[in-house]
């Protein structure tokens, strides 16, 4: 007899709400993770009263009523909106692009006047079908906009010319004719007051967790511990990288305390140019409202991801996404193996979907166990 009904492999947010679910189905769970601590890329240092999120920014939004009272049952959150900043040549615009943003360009007040000036600049590209990046912003919001505040951040951000990357990937950015800096449409927003590691405390509450333990170390013995395993971790991994790497972006963060009350007003503040090696400065105190009288930036730098480096956004272009359906093909030929989560699924997830895919998949997989 197993000791575990499942063990799960990363103490991230599918991991955390999957081993939630199971436990409150009566089922016995054990949570493994490498790292130090839990919550993944959510997880928050405190330094000085300040929650600082030491893997990058984290901004809860949702449209989904179930989510959003899922996580408020574990944490209040409180009413924070996301109104990034970019910074070009000294000059600020807000983001994302709306009526503020193409009154500092341009001087317009009027969102007519905007949409002639977009249309104007667009009229003479003759893109009928982006084929790029490049030709999907330029046909989105013409030259102005993409050379100051675009061409430069993604071309940092994704380590490629904009020319060499998909176009399905600007086609998410909001662009609105209305005086709104609220960077998500969604109708829920907030971050945990107290931070992230709030939420995945009460996921976890009553759960066994061991942490600064590799899966791969033993991959025979983890499997033993329990009847399944959840396994969220990269699956190019778990298959011994047999058919070779999925590749990705990684981003590196330089973490300071600086003895000032306020360092640049704001949350995020993007950089958009490309001789600027940082593609934003994050100023934590911000996301609570805080009043400390000091504070604490990150700059976080793109970096060329290598193995052994923590993976951040997945490169979904033809070839990995190929690659990642011969590993797919592998892993559904798994019996008592259940994949889940950013890494496992090879795709971007914000945290309410990731959130919803482990619920699911929870609901599924314990509805199955009983029948």
């Amino acid at each position: 007899m197993a000791e575990f009904d499942y063990v799960i492999v990363g103490a991230g947010l599918f991991g955390t709400t999957f081993a939630h679910q199971a436990k409150k189905a009566g089922k016995k769970c054990l949570v493994i993770d490498k790292r130090s601590h839990i919550g993944g890329n959510i997880y928050c240092k405190d330094v000085d009263g300040i929650n600082v999120h030491q893997y990058g920014a984290h901004i809860f939004h949702t449209n989904d009523k179930n989510i959003w009272n899922f996580v408020n049952s574990f944490v209040e959150f409180n009413r924070y909106t996301n109104s990034p900043v970019a910074n070009h040549e000294g000059k600020l615009y807000n983001l994302p692009f709306n009526m503020n943003t193409f009154h500092q360009l341009w001087g317009v007040i009027s969102p007519q006047e905007a949409q002639e000036k977009i249309a104007e600049q667009i009229a003479s590209l003759n893109i009928t079908e982006p084929q790029n990046l490049e030709e999907q912003a330029l046909k989105l919001v013409g030259p102005d906009i993409y050379e100051k505040l675009i061409k430069g951040y993604t071309e940092k951000q994704w380590g490629r010319k904009a020319t060499e990357l998909p176009a399905f990937i600007i086609k998410r950015l909001p662009v609105r004719f209305t005086f709104d800096n609220n960077y998500f449409n969604d109708k829920y927003q907030g971050i945990p007051i107290g931070g992230y590691n709030k939420l995945s405390e009460g996921l976890l509450e009553g759960i066994e967790v061991r942490l600064n333990t590799n899966f791969g170390d033993d991959v025979a013995y983890f499997k033993s511990l329990g009847d399944k395993l959840v396994y969220t971790g990269p699956l190019d991994e778990y298959y011994n990288y047999q058919f070779g790497e999925l590749e990705y972006r990684s981003l590196r963060f330089e973490h300071k305390q600086l003895e000032m009350e306020n360092y640049q007003g704001n949350a995020v503040v993007n950089y958009t140019e490309s001789h600027i090696p940082y593609t934003r400065i994050i100023e934590h105190k911000h996301f609570e409202f805080g009043t400390q009288p000091h504070t604490v930036i990150t700059y976080e730098y793109p970096a060329t991801w290598e193995k052994g480096m923590e993976p951040y956004y997945p490169m979904n272009d033809e070839k990995n996404n190929r690659r990642f359906k011969e590993y797919t093909a592998l892993s559904e030929g798994e019996a008592n193996v259940l994949f889940g989560g950013r890494l496992a699924e090879y795709r971007y997830y914000d945290m309410h979907q990731v959130i919803g895919s482990a619920l699911v998949k929870a609901k599924q997989e314990l509805h199955a166990a009983v029948s």
